[in-house]
């Protein structure tokens, strides 16, 4: 199964993108963009539909020893962290595929407050191919975020392990710190693999952290995520009725400003252009005329006129339009960073922060050049994730979309238009819901699946609205709508 011509599409644009968010696409590669789609279009026949390929689930699954590993990979301090710290940090390696050498790494953060009762959360960044630890950890729903200097942490003091013990894992191989001894594992990765190495890797980690095999699974992300999530989601699912392993405690997901469908995140993303100033009437126009969005057919022109809105949009943050540019290149010197106010360079910060061989050495992980997304190839990504959200709906698991309503890349009018597709009836009609008081953003409840927004919030929920997406997040694990006033 081959990558479909409007997966294309979001994969160049995230590459313009992926390594600090300011670098926005030139014309040149617009240009190179159309070419590269109209290629993959003249080379694929259109397809309405691709579902997520199971076959996989009766296969055994590695199961490595784990005794004494969770005590070896308990991380004593991280350089520069701030005093006070009162939770247990772990991170390290857990083998998914021993012939191949190939190993997925984590940092684990367990909640400060009565961490035997909390559930456990499992985040995954998207790209596809960008680092859970350096945007989700970092940057965005960790207990730290990294100052200025790159060397020091400062507390976050809406962190999710203050409701949860949070899982950050680097996938597939290649990404972060993960690797494979077996260098062609990079070139065939696709949806497919990612979902067998996650769910092999959190087979093994549950062996390794026993206490947390019948705990409650919540598994969230952003992006990309959106394939990531509920394809693990349904694999949890599919060997929890084929196997004799571990039967994961799953109970929930929640994918924030997700890709999940060709064909309406597409449609969505440039209709958000044109009503958010970002795009001309005749560019729009043109895309409304040439794109048809029910068939999946597209036209050259159809291209052109997209081509035209990326360039129209300027040089702005896409990923959050109303966000300042970071204008530096690297650390300095500065006071202490504030989880309320957060810095468009934080990239650079991290970066630098990283790869300091003492926190690698601290973080347990291989001496490396860590860089926050990688060049992983890409073999195989469904047009559409709404299928398996359907069986995941069906199975009576907790799911929710919950989106920044500042995210141009993949904005709310994209989640809309996906879940719409459901045509499903309305159980709690669109309100608001409050946190200080303030409208933290709006939810609608279908039948099946629940529709929030983050007001203010960008592509990466946290890293904008810590407080507003703590409000949510807990909401979500406690089984409720976000609180009505």
């Amino acid at each position: 199964m081959e990558v479909s011509p409007l997966a294309w599409l979001l994969l160049v644009l995230l590459s313009c993108h992926q390594l600090t968010f300011p670098t926005l696409c030139t014309a040149n590669q617009i240009n190179k963009l159309n070419e590269l789609i109209e290629s993959q279009r003249s080379s694929n026949p259109p397809r309405t539909e691709s579902r997520v390929e199971t076959d996989f689930v009766d296969r055994p699954v590695y199961v490595g020893p784990q005794d004494g590993l969770m005590g070896t990979d308990k991380i004593d301090a991280l350089p520069g962290q701030p005093e006070g710290v009162d939770f247990d940090q772990y991170a390290g390696y857990v083998t998914v595929d021993p012939t191949a050498g190939r190993a997925l790494f984590y940092y684990f953060v367990e909640s400060p407050h009565n961490s035997s009762s909390k559930p456990l959360v499992l985040w995954l960044n998207g790209g596809p191919g960008c680092s859970s630890l350096g945007y989700g950890a970092m940057e965005e729903l960790g207990p730290f975020r990294v100052n200025s200097d790159g060397q020091t942490l400062f507390r976050n003091d809406y962190a999710w392990n203050e409701v949860a013990n949070v899982l950050f894992l680097e996938s597939p191989a290649g990404v972060g710190f993960s690797y494979s001894n077996t260098t062609s594992d990079y070139e065939k990765t696709g949806d497919k693999s990612t979902a067998e190495d996650s769910y092999t890797f959190l087979i093994n980690w549950l062996e390794r952290f026993p206490k947390y095999k019948t705990r409650d699974l919540f598994i969230t992300g952003e992006s990309y995520a959106g394939h990531y999530v509920p394809q693990l989601a349904y694999t949890i699912l599919s060997r929890n009725n084929n196997t004799n392993q571990t039967i994961i405690n799953l109970k929930g997901i929640a994918i924030g400003n997700a890709w999940i469908d060709d064909n309406t995140s597409t449609q969505g993303m440039y209709d958000f252009y044109w009503t958010h100033a970002l795009n001309s009437d005749e560019t729009h126009a043109g895309i409304d005329k040439y794109c048809d969005y029910l068939t999946g057919n597209y036209s050259g022109p159809c291209y052109q006129y997209q081509g035209q809105g990326e360039h129209e949009y300027g040089n702005i943050d896409i990923y959050n339009i109303y966000a300042p540019l970071c204008h530096s290149s690297g650390s300095k010197s500065g006071p202490p960073g504030s989880v309320k106010d957060f810095d468009p360079c934080s990239d650079y910060y991290v970066s630098s922060y990283l790869n300091l061989p003492e926190v690698q050495k601290a973080l347990h992980a291989m001496q490396t050049r860590w860089s926050a997304c990688s060049g992983v190839g890409w073999t195989d990504s469904p047009t559409t994730i709404l299928p398996t959200l359907k069986q995941l709906m069906a199975s009576g698991i907790s799911v929710w979309v919950y989106s920044g309503d500042t995210d141009g890349r993949v904005p709310v009018t994209s989640s809309r238009y996906s879940i719409n597709t459901f045509k499903l009836p309305v159980e709690t009609p669109w309100r608001p819901w409050y946190t200080n008081n303030e409208v933290g953003g709006y939810v609608v409840g279908y039948k099946g699946i629940v529709l929030a927004t983050i007001r203010g919030a960008g592509h990466m929920v946290p890293s904008y609205q810590p407080e507003r997406a703590l409000t949510m997040i807990s909401s979500f694990f406690q089984g409720n709508l976000p609180p009505s006033s």
